[in-house]
């Protein structure tokens, strides 16, 4: 069963809102044995919205509308899709009285175009709205099955969790299940031919690996007619690439690099702080974003100018005039001094040029340091990251935590 998402609305054309609905919409059909094969975007214009619906309805089997049912004059949608099916609208009263009630529950006058979105199309079937006054609907015609949805998220994903999930799944009889592995530590390419045979033989399940901010994601993905026999295939596969990858290998389920760590940092009882320098605090706000963190953070600091590292670290001041602010010897002076500040176990800190200026031949912007302690133990780098100031802050953070990840795993 192949679909097509088809966003209406000149508002997404105009880059003023985002179309998370397709992400959405696409995940869900996935996750039910539905494959989607285009979105679409149009504005609120009929000559182009029905000739839209006429390109979907001739290349897929469903089409999922969002937008354009509301009560104003560009809200085509229900409309454009009865004219090129050759059905009528019909004022469905009970629709009609719920919309009254809704204007009368918040208290606000109920104006004369609210009315049209009692109208709906004939033979269709209805998909309520429990959080607004427009109604979805579902129509199969022709051996075609159209679903039209709301815009707004808060309406639509409600709908489409009690409605039309429901259908999908008992038209479907089957389910996709996936699990997202996560890999931080090796490039693409070496991680690609430590696996390659076993994505060249793929067939159900299936290997997908891509990159995303920074990190590997691999996402194995099974066909099958329930959750449980769609894991049984799956998780023998992971098996063999956790074999391959080995500690690079660092979440099965989707989980972020900093969810990962604090769970470590929590199941071994080991306390931590932070001290910042080019990352101005990005690597405690990663680590105080996921819940619990509180058992094990301590502190975090930003040092940013040279006399702080001074002053608050006690990092010398012979180091900075004699390696720079920006090297391995002050990124472990200053861990060396957060740990002496805060007793916790363990501590990062991470000293750089996020840039854009800055940089000089011999440390250009993108080098950063960062030094790890842990039970005493320092470990340290120096990494050359590309990319604008935002992704060099953030490679630091990723590696920083996997440094500590790491020393974790070898206690």
């Amino acid at each position: 069963m192949v679909a097509e998402i088809l966003a209406v609305g000149t508002e997404l054309l105009m880059g003023q809102i985002v179309n998370t609905n397709a992400q959405y919409i696409t995940k869900r059909l996935n996750d039910v044995g539905v494959n989607v094969y285009y979105h679409s975007v149009v504005g609120d214009n009929p000559v182009r919205l029905k000739e839209c619906l006429e390109l979907a309805l001739n290349r897929c089997d469903v089409v999922i509308t969002t937008g354009g049912l509301g009560p104003t004059r560009d809200d085509i949608t229900k409309e454009s899709v009865a004219d090129i099916l050759g059905i009528r609208l019909v004022r469905h009263e009970e629709i009609f009285q719920n919309i009254k009630c809704f204007f009368e529950r918040v208290n606000r006058r109920m104006m004369d175009n609210n009315t049209k979105q009692a109208d709906i199309p004939e033979d269709c079937t209805i998909i309520p709205n429990n959080n607004g006054t427009a109604p979805g609907f579902l129509i199969e015609k022709d051996g075609k099955t159209i679903i039209m949805l709301p815009g707004p998220p808060r309406e639509m994903i409600p709908m489409f969790e009690d409605t039309v999930y429901p259908y999908f799944e008992k038209k479907t009889g089957q389910i996709i299940g996936s699990r997202m592995l996560k890999v931080f530590g090796i490039g693409e390419s070496e991680m690609e031919m430590k696996i390659l045979d076993l994505i060249e033989a793929q067939s159900n399940p299936t290997i997908a690996p891509y990159v995303s901010k920074g990190e590997i994601v691999i996402r194995v993905t099974a066909r099958s007619k329930n959750y449980g026999e769609a894991m049984k295939m799956i998780n023998p596969v992971i098996e063999r690439i956790r074999e391959r990858l080995g500690s690079n290998l660092y979440a099965f389920d989707g989980e972020t690099l900093e969810e990962t760590v604090v769970q470590l940092l929590i199941e071994k009882n080991i306390s931590i702080s932070t001290v910042e320098s080019c990352t101005g605090g990005m690597l405690a706000s990663k680590l105080v974003n996921v819940p619990g963190v509180s058992k094990v953070f301590d502190n975090g600091f930003i040092t940013y100018s040279n006399q702080s590292k001074i002053d608050v670290l006690g990092v010398l001041p012979d180091t900075i005039s004699t390696c720079g602010a920006v090297s391995k010897e002050t990124a472990v002076e200053m861990v060396k001094g957060l740990i002496k500040r805060t007793s916790t176990r363990a501590g990062i800190s991470i000293t750089g040029i996020a840039g854009p200026d800055g940089g000089t031949p011999e440390k250009p912007v993108g080098s950063v340091y960062i030094a790890v302690m842990l039970d005493g133990e320092i470990e340290s780098i120096g990494l050359k990251l590309n990319g604008d100031r935002e992704r060099v802050r953030h490679m630091a953070c990723l590696n920083a935590l996997n440094m500590l990840r790491k020393k974790i795993l070898r206690l």
